[in-house]
C-alpha cells in the first residue's frame, strides 16, 4: 500500500509540473513570432525584371500583413519605395582537390536595396544584404548537386527576405 501511495504523489508532482511550465514560459515573455507591423500602407517594390526575390518579396508582404504592394509603374502613389538596387547571384570555387578539381563551392546571394519616402527621403540608406552557404562537389552526382544548389538558393533567398521584412518593420518613422 505504501508503494501505490508514492506513485500517486510522483504523478501529482508531474501533473503540477507539466502545468507550470506553460505559466512560466508566459510569465518570461516567450510569444510565437508575428506578423511585422509596418509603419507605412503601401509599399513600391522597384527590382529588375524577373526577380526571383522581388517576386518572393512582393508575395511575403502582401500575405503576411495590411500593406498594399505596388509595382514599379504605381511608384508614384505608394507611401515608401523599395529599390532593390542589384540583386546577384554567385558560384565560388572554394577548394579543389590535389588534382586540381573542384571540391567545395561557396554560393552566395547578394542584394543592395534602398528604401524611400514619397518625397524622395532616404528612410533606410543604401544597404547590402549578403547570405551565403558552403556546398560540397561530386563529379559523380552532378544532377543531385544541382538539386541541392537551387534549394541553399531558394533558402538563402527566404532568410534574405526575411532580414528585409524585420529592417522595414523598424523603420517607425516617415
Amino acid at each position: 500500500m505504501q508503494r501505490v501511495h508514492t506513485l500517486k504523489g510522483l504523478t501529482r508532482r508531474r501533473w503540477l509540473l507539466a502545468l507550470g511550465a506553460p505559466a512560466a514560459l508566459s510569465a518570461c515573455g516567450f510569444q510565437l513570432r508575428q506578423a511585422p507591423e509596418f509603419a507605412f500602407d503601401s509599399i513600391a517594390v522597384v527590382s529588375g525584371d524577373g526577380s526571383t526575390l522581388g517576386l518572393e518579396l512582393r508575395r511575403t508582404m502582401a500575405s503576411g500583413s495590411k500593406v498594399k504592394v505596388m509595382d514599379s509603374a504605381q511608384a508614384a502613389t505608394a507611401q515608401v519605395v523599395l529599390d532593390v538596387t542589384r540583386e546577384q547571384r554567385e558560384r565560388v570555387v572554394a577548394s579543389l582537390n590535389a588534382s586540381g578539381q573542384v571540391r567545395e563551392l561557396q554560393l552566395r546571394i547578394r542584394l543592395t536595396f534602398r528604401l524611400r519616402g514619397r518625397d524622395g527621403k532616404a528612410l533606410i540608406e543604401p544597404t547590402e544584404l549578403l547570405q551565403q552557404r558552403d556546398i560540397s562537389f561530386s563529379e559523380t552526382a552532378v544532377l543531385a548537386k544541382e538539386a541541392e544548389e537551387a534549394l541553399l538558393y531558394r533558402n538563402m533567398q527566404t532568410d534574405i527576405v526575411q532580414q528585409l521584412m524585420r529592417r522595414l518593420a523598424a523603420v517607425k518613422t516617415l
